[in-house]
């Protein structure tokens, strides 16, 4: 269950260990990790791996020079590009600098960066800026960074890759900007949120945390998580043997208007296979006489359905009509706990009163935007939503004292006291319609078996991305991959947790 702090906090972290500790000894601790990381992924013998350093002029490139030292002395060619004179350096890294000359690092100047062959890397390591960047690169760090960008090995970044804005996971200098994408990241002291979220997994790539054994006397209590089932194992129980359909809760879900009739029946497929006692389909018009596929969803028209008697999953498929609307104020003012998604999202957007309501609501809200939606209600666009998804998240669930998860690469998870979870499960596989009607239907599922809503959620999130990367790995998609195909591998991830709790 790993804190993630943002870097204004792991610099007061890091301030306070340096205060009790020997000089040099985080920088030491730190290319010590970055070296055993690197070793990783180099070929056995690593004698034979030819290793591009690319040192910044901070302490990130301190580290990567300490990291040069150990890995010349494992063997490796070890070839450090310095673009700051020695002189310039902090103490630390200018120790760093002379212990890998000690080790045979070889220093290339700068200006013969453009002659060196690119394809002769077995890895390059980015320790050219880490979490203290603001300003985007330009001139000669951005012809460098464009140069590894094009090298075929792996790239490691040091605490977060060059350009990478490590609490928003946006590049620095937004559309403009540019940074390192590296294949491997291993970051220190704690996770930062940007690795995890926006662009920042398609920059960081597989990412490994080192904590450089800092006590636990100097890390604050936390108020953002990387999600994991540790966070919601509790709920993780086998059912009784004499248990029957009522011990388990009812689903309704509300939506499907006309030319959206699968939206419905996707989230409640899916509340039925994550364990809902019963699950109904309530339509806004039109409603199938039952769902072919699975026929123990019960169909009916959303007005004849009680809206007191089961947890509400309302938006999904549900249109903009009057009639839509209609069926939305009535489940804000049923005694049922709600997941909110899709249209039900954009009625409020539109609807002030109505948000007034639901702020005010005594019984738990859930609610699922994507950026649009999440705008929307925010009345910003989506790349603002975009360039800082923690705050965003935590806005809407301040606002509107719920649950929220700001779904999209890295959803964000958030409650009205300002906790946060980034969530690490998930690929491009998701990105495909009706994906986020499933999601809400295991939302509603969790719900309706007694789960609280927190823990609902950080689950449903973490097991709706989990069956995306195991399908995945089993050669299914991204590319094709249907919503459809992620509920009956949440049911078996949801088995084997309980299996293994």
């Amino acid at each position: 269950m790993s804190a993630i702090y943002p870097v204004a906090e792991i610099r007061k972290i890091e301030q306070a260990a340096l205060r009790d500790l020997p000089p040099y000894t985080l920088m030491q601790r730190a290319g010590q990790a970055a070296a055993q990381a690197a070793l990783r992924l180099l070929p056995c013998p690593p004698h034979s791996a030819a290793i591009l350093v690319l040192a910044g002029p901070g302490n990130n490139g301190g580290d990567a020079l300490e990291a040069a030292a150990g890995l010349a002395k494992a063997g490796c060619e070890v070839l450090a590009l310095l673009k700051t004179p020695p002189s310039q350096l902090p103490p630390d890294a200018a120790q760093a600098l002379a212990r890998a000359q000690r080790q045979g690092v070889h220093l290339m100047p700068p200006e013969q960066f453009a002659d060196i062959d690119s394809a002769q890397w077995t890895l390059v390591i980015d320790g050219l800026f880490g979490i203290g960047l603001s300003r985007p690169l330009d001139g000669d760090w951005r012809s460098l960074v464009q140069a590894v960008n094009a090298m075929p090995c792996p790239v490691l970044a040091l605490d977060v890759p060059s350009g990478l804005d490590a609490d928003t996971g946006t590049v620095v200098g937004g559309a403009g900007g540019i940074a390192v994408t590296a294949s491997n990241t291993i970051t220190f002291i704690a996770d930062k949120a940007g690795l995890y979220t926006g662009d920042g997994p398609d920059y960081a790539g597989s990412v490994e945390l080192a904590t450089l054994a800092i006590a636990d006397q100097y890390l604050p209590a936390p108020n953002m998580w990387l999600n994991h089932p540790g966070l919601f194992s509790d709920y993780l129980r086998p059912r009784k043997r004499n248990s029957h359909k009522g011990s388990f809760g009812d689903v309704a879900v509300i939506g499907g208007a006309a030319g959206m009739a699968g939206a419905p029946i996707l989230a409640a497929r899916a509340a039925a296979r994550c364990g809902a006692g019963r699950v109904f389909v309530g339509y806004a018009e039109n409603p199938p006489a039952y769902d072919q596929a699975q026929p123990e969803l019960m169909c009916r028209h959303a007005a004849d359905l009680d809206f007191s008697s089961a947890v509400l999953v309302v938006g999904t498929g549900m249109g903009m009509a009057n009639s839509a609307l209609a069926l939305l104020t009535r489940a804000l003012d049923a005694l049922s706990w709600l997941v909110l998604d899709a249209d039900a999202l954009n009625l409020l957007a539109r609807q002030p009163q109505l948000q007034v309501q639901l702020a005010q609501r005594q019984h738990a809200v859930l609610m699922t935007p994507h950026p649009l939606e999440a705008a929307r209600l925010l009345g910003l666009s989506t790349s603002e939503i975009q360039a800082d998804r923690v705050t965003a998240a935590r806005r809407l669930a301040s606002r509107f004292n719920a649950v929220v998860v700001l779904k999209g690469a890295g959803s964000i998870i958030a409650r009205a006291d300002g906790a946060v979870v980034v969530n690490p499960t998930g690929n491009p596989a998701l990105a495909t319609a009706g994906s986020g009607d499933v999601l809400s239907g295991i939302c509603g599922a969790l719900l309706a078996q007694g789960w609280p809503q927190w823990e609902a959620a950080l689950a449903a999130v973490w097991l709706h991305g989990r069956a995306a990367d195991q399908l995945v790995a089993q050669g299914i998609g991204p590319i094709g991959l249907t919503a459809g195909e992620l509920i009956p591998e949440v049911r078996l991830l949801l088995n084997q947790l309980v299996q293994e709790r």
